[in-house]
């Protein structure tokens, strides 16, 4: 009776164990994607059932290009999450069937070897017997008796006896010799004959996969739950990878009709994770989250008086570096990796996939919420995924800096972009459905108005002429006086009223001992800053209006400066 309680209670402990560290495989899908300017977030549901105790739930399909540590597990249900983490498992290999057609080729491919070692043995021992009868071959011949050296050569019967048994010996051995070598060719094709059936039952056993091959690594994650009663439920996981990201594009359209510029706000979205994305929806996030999270820290900057030592030719090091390291602070710089490129794809998969989009603000971030399911394979291929659409409304003026340049360069003036969250990128210009060429965006240096130049217009002429009357050089006192005068002529060959912009510029100077007062400017603004004079007017079909610039440089005349 004692020994029945044992040996219940030892099963019971037994089924218990079992029943408390059970390992269940789940099948998860991947649901959505958030795309960063370097690396992505994937997030994968899978439903779950465990029992009573201590369960594993084993998740697999995880990417190879995991960041272990920025694993996030949730689960519905009154489980409870004790641990997650990943690791790889090697699979056994698999056992090969032993009935059927795959057991008769397998014997037949160990016979085969079996009698192609055999058969190799019996040609090893024909070429040794072939060997010991060119040897034997070889003395007779190059015997003292044949050869005629010896006492042989005074006997006549002697020779004669030896002739003899030489034409008889070698007769006996050209025989075995010939035979030998008649059987050793025709085993040697019986041998070839087993090697090419043993390829062709090989090359059926390897298209047959009757051999596979040992599987390599699985990558999966594993939860650790533990349930007061059989529970059911959900489990969402998340977690980053490398190898991964998106780059900004920009189709500018415009026409001069209509006073709108269409921008067309583009990603470029690749991938190489080792997991294909299967009908997910995508979300493009503008931020990076390999990038440097960390705020820099100011340490006290300590100078002094470069020292040198003359006698041994040698810079020694800096007051600087000397007192900093006696602090223990390091003065050297630490470079930031350069941002990864990637080539453009000029192929759209939707046009209109704006109208599904969601712009979702961050304080630091932006993110655009695709609402359509997207399939990018895991082979670094470019996808286009169109984030924004929209129209926007341009003022349209004329440019022109005669001084380098006589042409006029149309230009759209676009207001409030910092509203569309751009990233700096390229920009293709279109123009009245004519491409003109690239462009660069970059919203972090723009001011609140974008000048996007659209070409020159070869209907208006420019003229930018030095007056030479007018231009003259005179010394007063210790003083030179040097006049530039240009004359500046505008014509609109166009039939319509243009709105213009001239622009050109009056020399400055940060030396208190030369002068530069502008004396003509055509009612022009002038910026006394930088030098720069603007005129800004209207100017009616076949009209012409002309411009003065004149300015006067005064400075010692012993000196020279290049105007």
């Amino acid at each position: 009776m004692k020994l029945k309680s044992l040996v219940l209670t030892a099963f019971s402990f037994a089924y218990f164990f079992a029943q408390a560290n059970e390992e269940k495989i789940v099948k998860s899908k991947m649901t959505s994607v958030t795309v960063y300017s370097q690396g992505a977030q994937i997030f994968q549901n899978a439903s779950y059932s465990i029992n009573k105790g201590i369960n594993h739930v084993i998740i697999e399909g995880v990417s190879p290009r995991i960041d272990a540590n920025s694993l996030q597990v949730k689960a519905t249900g009154s489980a409870i999450i004790l641990d997650s983490k990943y690791s790889l498992y090697y699979p056994k290999p698999e056992e090969i069937p032993l009935e059927g057609l795959p057991l008769k080729v397998r014997r037949s491919i160990d016979v085969l070897n079996d009698s192609i070692m055999e058969i190799n043995y019996l040609i090893q021992g024909l070429q040794d017997e072939i060997d010991v009868m060119n040897a034997t071959k070889n003395i007779l011949s190059n015997n003292g008796a044949i050869r005629g050296q010896g006492k042989v050569n005074d006997s006549i019967q002697l020779l004669k006896e030896a002739v003899d048994y030489y034409t008889l010996k070698m007769m006996e051995i050209n025989k075995k010799l010939l035979a030998l070598n008649r059987k050793k060719t025709e085993t040697a094709k019986d041998r070839d004959g087993m090697y090419k059936r043993l390829q062709d039952l090989q090359n059926y056993q390897n298209n047959n996969n009757l051999n596979p091959a040992p599987k390599g690594p699985v990558h999966r994650i594993t939860i650790t739950m533990k349930a007061d009663a059989p529970v059911t439920g959900n489990i969402d996981i998340s977690y980053l990878v490398s190898s991964a990201g998106w780059v900004p594009m920009y189709d500018l359209r415009s026409e001069i009709n209509n006073g709108k510029i269409n921008l067309s706000y583009k990603a470029q979205v690749y991938q190489n994770t080792g997991v294909d994305w299967e009908d997910v929806k995508l979300t493009i996030s503008t931020n990076n989250p390999y990038q440097n999270k960390t705020k820099p820290e100011l340490h006290p900057w300590y100078i002094d008086y470069y020292v040198s030592n003359n006698y041994n030719n040698v810079k020694e090091k800096s007051g600087v570096k000397r007192m900093a390291e006696a602090y223990g602070y390091n003065l050297e710089e630490v470079n930031a990796p350069a941002a990864q490129g990637a080539v453009r794809d000029e192929e759209t998969s939707a046009v209109y996939a704006d109208q599904f989009t969601e712009v979702i603000d961050h304080v630091i971030s932006a993110e655009f919420r695709i609402d359509l399911p997207y399939s990018i394979r895991s082979n670094n291929e470019q996808h286009m995924v169109l984030i924004k659409n929209v129209d926007l409304t341009a003022s349209y003026k004329y440019f022109t800096v005669p001084k380098y340049d006589k042409g006029v360069y149309l230009v759209a003036q676009i207001s409030k972009l910092d509203e569309l969250q751009l990233v700096p990128a390229r920009a293709n210009i279109f123009f009245d459905g004519a491409y003109l060429g690239e462009t660069y965006l970059d919203p972090t240096t723009m001011d609140d108005t974008l000048n996007l130049s659209l070409g020159k217009d070869p209907n208006i002429i420019v003229k930018h002429t030095l007056l030479k009357q007018d231009s003259k050089e005179k010394i007063i006192g210790t003083k030179k006086e040097r006049t530039n005068a240009y004359a500046l002529t505008i014509k609109n060959l166009k039939s319509t009223n243009i709105d213009i912009v001239v622009q050109d510029q009056i020399p400055i100077t940060q030396n208190a001992d030369i002068e530069i007062i502008a004396e003509e400017l055509s009612k022009g603004s002038l910026d006394i800053r930088t030098g720069m004079v603007q005129w800004e007017f209207t100017l009616k079909p076949k009209a012409e209006k002309d411009l003065i610039l004149k300015y006067l440089v005064r400075y010692n005349k012993d000196q020279h400066i290049p105007l």
